[in-house]
């Protein structure tokens, strides 16, 4: 038996088009994000879930919608430890303001390894890091086997993916894009895919951080 997980980062915002902070703060899909969305749908119209979770994040769940309209008969799941990073003080704040103090490449492996005390008002990466793993546990033990979609966020699934391959270290992942997971009968989990821009959205708003330290396993 084997699990299937396809993982969808919600469509653009317009937070996101205006590379703004958005963790647990939240904005509307632009018209570009919700076409986005609605090719990536299409995209995956054949596939034959079993499941459905969201992060509870109203972007989140304007995705899974759109997604769900292709298969009626699922029910979708919120999950509150789907949620993206709390940035804290620095939600709603140029992507740039965050740099200046602590940059990209500096702060997301401390918060994947656990060891960022996390930004002023924020979660630290240890917190971070169980909720997610603890996410993630939970669909795999409700589904021993089939197909499941969750839809979150970029820096969460990526953080999840960079558990499973740490060579792969935070893969960009652009809205609305696909990533694959396999989870044999064994417990063993499989990166199979990354951050596939189905829906042609770009890297305007997903940035990667190449691997220099390993990631605790999930």
């Amino acid at each position: 038996m084997t699990l299937t997980l396809t993982l969808v980062r919600h469509g653009q915002t317009y937070l996101n088009a205006r590379r703004l902070l958005q963790g647990w703060s939240d904005s509307p899909l632009t018209r570009t994000g919700r076409a986005g969305v609605r090719v990536t749908a299409a995209h995956l119209a054949e596939h034959t879930f079993t499941g459905a979770y969201s992060s509870p994040s109203g972007r989140a769940i304007a995705t899974a919608t759109e997604i769900l309209r292709h298969h009626d008969d699922l029910r979708l799941r919120t999950d509150k430890d789907l949620r993206e990073l709390h940035f804290g003080q620095y939600e709603r704040r140029p992507e740039h303001e965050l740099d200046a103090l602590a940059p990209w490449h500096e702060l997301v492996p401390s918060m994947l390894d656990g060891s960022h005390p996390g930004l002023p008002g924020g979660e630290s990466g240890a917190e971070y890091m169980d909720r997610l793993r603890a996410a993630f546990d939970r669909v795999v033990e409700a589904h021993p086997d089939g197909h499941v979609l969750v839809v979150g966020h970029g820096l969460t699934l990526g953080a999840w993916l960079a558990t499973l391959d740490p060579g792969l270290g935070l893969v960009a992942l652009p809205n609305a894009s696909v990533s694959t997971v396999q989870v044999d009968a064994d417990g063993t989990r499989r990166v199979l895919a990354a951050g596939v821009d189905v829906a042609a959205q770009g890297f305007g708003s997903a940035r990667s951080v190449p691997t220099s330290a390993p990631v605790p396993a999930a």
